[in-house]
């Protein structure tokens, strides 16, 4: 039942990706892309601990993908709300 839903939210968050990516086509704002990268990337870290059965996840290099999604979320949100001043 584990495997099966880890499978479960691996493909949601495949899923979110494509549709932010969808966005993104659509409107060309970089935000979009930025959580379309964030979304591929939990989809990995989730795909790859259920696949290699992990045990602690948090002590893994696999954490790490995860906290780049977060970061990137972070990274993204600011650079939307904080443009670059212009001259």
């Amino acid at each position: 039942m584990t495997q099966f839903l880890s499978g479960v939210i691996t493909a949601g968050y495949g899923l979110v990706g494509l549709f932010f990516l969808r966005f993104w086509q659509r409107t060309r704002d970089a935000l979009f892309m930025t959580f379309a990268i964030a979304f591929c990337l939990l989809a990995a870290n989730q795909a790859i601990i259920s696949l290699s059965g992990i045990a602690r996840e948090y002590q893994s290099w696999v954490y790490l993908l995860r906290a780049a999604a977060f970061g990137l979320i972070i990274v993204g949100v600011m650079t939307k709300n904080f443009p670059a001043r212009r001259k």
